[in-house]
């Protein structure tokens, strides 16, 4: 089964919140790049691809993890990622149930991570970004707390 058939299915089987919020990053990454490769990696990942892995998405029981895997050098001036902040590489989005994504700051990550993996395949330094925004946005459910 190709990648983004074994995608579908992942997203079809998910009859909750998880199969929605998860559908809405693919539909956003897809709205970001309309030439980004899905691949189905480490025994069932999603993970979107251009010069590159730039991120993937996983559903957990009680949230959907989207992991950019250069992160750490993304700039995030809406903060999006709030989760593996320590890390000198990655950066993650923790998503619970009600959360909103914040459509724009999403495919501007995502197209900073584009930006990022396409510099490093022409052998250039990217683009001056302005410094990691490894912010401490609070989610839905870390604001129940």
């Amino acid at each position: 089964m190709n990648p983004s058939k074994q995608i579908d299915k992942e997203i079809a089987g998910l009859r909750d919140w998880r199969g929605e919020t998860l559908a809405e990053i693919r539909r956003l990454i897809h709205d970001a790049d309309s030439a980004v490769t899905e691949e189905w990696k480490w025994m069932g990942t999603p993970v979107w691809c251009h010069d590159g892995n730039v991120c993937a998405a996983d559903a957990h029981t009680n949230m959907v993890k989207v992991i950019f895997f250069k992160g750490a050098k993304l700039p995030d001036p809406e903060r999006m990622f709030n989760a593996e902040l320590e890390g000198n590489t990655r950066r993650a989005i923790k998503l619970f149930e009600g959360d909103r994504i914040n459509e724009p700051a999403f495919k501007t990550l995502f197209r900073a991570g584009l930006a990022l993996n396409g510099a490093k395949s022409k052998g250039k330094k990217p683009a001056k970004l302005p410094g990691p925004g490894a912010s401490q946005r609070k989610t839905s459910q870390e604001r129940k707390a």
